[in-house]
């Protein structure tokens, strides 16, 4: 594989810091309380009403005002301070409980009735049908109360298997092999920018760029999210001069081009991912897009994607083609790139030249960084797994138990090392599509297994290779682990207690999903159906994952996979070319490819021009400052609608 000089430039981004700090203090405690309570209910309000995108601008918006305070109190935010408070913030914009709201949704769902699953559905998840919890739409209700302690139990055991093989994979790809972790530069210099901004804003860079990313998120956000929300409160009908999530056009475009999804997302947001992703990651997205657009009416013609007729929507074409073709296709794409990133990490230690590792650095400990020791680490990684195992085996007691342990004790390793180090070398996230879906498939086929549990069990199926990264920025950053688990400590009861509450009253002020919530009311049907589609495999009966899953469009999938990468990896074209056109592949619609490929041209062939290099550390930074100015206006708009809403509520 071709050592790409765009990642060389990721690289060179950052070094490590001689000092560290806790950065733990009581600023820390009243930002968590801060981010539980007001920064949550903000951010669950936005993903319902336009979608996932915002989530991190909560972040930013917290960080924001936590220094503007610190400074009129004459003080200052460390950097350590504030990467802390990003971090709390993104442990708390998993907001766990909302997976609530997509269960009460899956049980009444017209998905589940359509393919004959609601009863199957099990009542540790969601209570069945008939419970007044519905009616009444509330969580405080004691047909709640096994589901609610589940996922408690569930999320604490998450929280700490954290520190576990994450961390150990961290010290072998980091410490040991010392992999450069290209992307992880880029989540570290936005807390950056926002340290400066407390200290020295009149020489820095940071702060002035981080604004005018600021400034453009409140004026777009102005228009995308405040004006519908606030004209929605006063007049019958919401002004939307953009649409959200997007301007459908499939049934414009249907005689000249059957089968494909057309459309127009105006987020302005990917413009800033487009600068900031990879170059050749973006314009292989767009390829493999052109080759889906092409590649539909041929497939329609041929009568391979049967299930399309004119007149359907973006939501019921992407689902109709995905059943007839392209659900096998991107399992074949996954099979291909999971195989290409084994042979990189296999190719990678050939390529030593016998160059020893010196394995006695993990049983060192830098004393000022809080290294966990490293055996520790493996026992909260058994001790996680085996709790795993034990919810699992409890949970569904007619599924074999040694896949349980199969999955946490072989196959989690190693994909979670393999992708460590493919993020440690590429910055590229490995996962072998469906190992967890086809071994469900394989205990219903050959022992016996039926129904619809082991789909919601807490399976110990994770990939750790993506939490390399997050230790590798918490080192760049300068922040002392120690911080970080005391961080985890106070966080995780109020993230907890307010998940639950603002999840309760989102649910009580309108039903989820409906008008209230538009992305929701676009998009969870689709999902719905995708999601249970596959879980009728371990039913008995004509299952109708079998009749979507294909042998040969598998193979077409791995052959084409394979064959895309031996061709560029010959011409010596990017390697991030190919996850790009996988990407674009993987049954992708134009909707927000086109401004995310307008903002890496613009990345490339303007800025990266005008202002050389260090265009490469303004990218990141611009879209910090974009995603807390959104934020602004999105928390601003949840505001009113809830205060007002609530007041409509006790009126009547």
């Amino acid at each position: 594989m071709h050592d790409d000089k765009e990642l060389q430039e990721y690289r060179d981004l950052l070094k490590p810091p001689e000092h560290f700090e806790e950065g733990f203090d009581w600023k820390t405690i009243v930002g968590a309380i801060f981010i539980g309570f007001l920064m949550m209910p903000g951010s669950m309000y936005l993903q319902l009403v336009i979608g996932q995108g915002i989530g991190p601008a909560a972040r930013w918006v917290t960080i924001i005002l936590f220094a503007e305070i610190a400074k009129r109190s004459y003080t200052h935010l460390k950097q350590q301070e504030i990467f802390l408070l990003y971090y709390m913030a993104g442990a708390a914009l998993a907001s766990p409980f909302q997976g609530l709201l997509w269960n009460q949704y899956i049980v009444q769902s017209d998905a589940a009735r359509m393919l004959g699953l609601t009863e199957f559905i099990p009542h540790w998840i969601a209570p069945a049908l008939g419970s007044g919890s519905y009616l009444e739409r509330t969580f405080m209700h004691r047909d709640w109360l096994i589901p609610i302690l589940l996922l408690v139990g569930a999320q604490l055991v998450q929280r700490i298997d954290h520190f576990g093989l994450g961390y150990s994979l961290y010290r072998i790809t980091s410490d040991v092999e010392k992999l450069p972790f290209p992307m992880a530069p880029v989540g570290a210099l936005g807390t950056m920018a926002l340290a400066e901004s407390t200290e020295d804003r009149k020489t820095g860079w940071k702060w002035r760029v981080f604004s005018i990313g600021g400034v453009i998120g409140l004026a777009f956000g102005f228009f995308y999210v405040l004006l519908p929300a606030l004209s929605g409160l006063l007049f019958t009908e919401p002004i939307r001069l953009i649409p959200i999530p997007w301007i459908e056009l499939t049934q414009h475009t249907e005689d000249v081009l059957p089968a494909v999804a057309t459309g127009l997302q105006f987020d302005l947001g990917l413009v800033f991912i487009g600068m900031v992703l990879p170059f050749w990651a973006v314009i292989g997205g767009l390829l493999g897009l052109v080759i889906t657009i092409i590649a539909n009416p041929i497939l329609y013609a041929e009568g391979i994607l049967h299930r399309w007729h004119p007149g359907m929507a973006t939501v019921e074409t992407v689902f109709a083609n995905n059943f007839d073709f392209y659900m096998s296709f991107g399992i074949g794409l996954g099979l291909a790139i999971g195989a290409i990133g084994i042979y990189y990490v296999v190719n990678s230690f050939r390529s030593k030249d016998g160059e020893k590792l010196d394995f006695s650095i993990l049983l060192k400990s830098h004393k000022s960084r809080g290294d966990i020791n490293f055996w520790v680490s493996i026992g909260i990684y058994v001790f996680s797994t085996l709790c795993y195992i034990a919810f699992c085996v409890w949970l569904v007691p007619a599924f074999p138990w040694i896949f349980f342990v199969i999955y946490g004790f072989v196959y989690t390793p190693f994909i979670s090392y393999v992708t460590a180090r493919m993020e440690g070398m590429a910055g590229q996230f490995i996962a072998l599509p469906m190992v967890r879906e086809f071994s469900f498939i394989a205990g219903a086929k050959f022992f016996g297994y039926q129904g619809l549990e082991i789909w919601y069990a807490p399976i110990p199926i994770h990939n750790y290779g993506e939490a390399t990264v997050q230790f590798r920025q918490i080192e760049l950053t300068g922040t002392s682990l120690r911080g970080i688990i005391k961080a985890e400590i106070i966080v995780f009861p109020i993230v907890m207690v307010s998940s639950l509450l603002f999840s309760q009253f989102l649910w009580q002020l309108a039903p989820i999903p409906s008008p209230e919530y538009p992305f929701a009311q676009e998009l969870w049907h689709l999902q719905a159906l995708n999601t249970l589609l596959m879980q009728t495999s371990t039913l008995e009966g004509n299952s109708l994952f079998y009749e979507a899953l294909s042998g040969p469009v598998v193979m077409s999938g791995v052959g084409l996979g394979l064959c895309l990468y031996a061709v560029l990896n010959v011409l010596g074209l990017p390697v991030m070319l190919v996850y790009g056109v996988v990407r674009g592949l993987g049954q992708s619609t134009p909707h927000g490819m086109i401004l995310e490929v307008i903002g890496a041209l613009l990345g490339r062939f303007y800025f990266l021009k005008k202002y050389g290099a260090q265009w490469r550390h303004y990218a990141p930074v611009l879209l910090a400052g974009f995603s807390c100015g959104m934020g602004l206006t999105g928390m601003f708009a949840m505001g009113c609608t809830l205060i007002l809403k609530s007041l409509g509520r006790l009126a009547y």
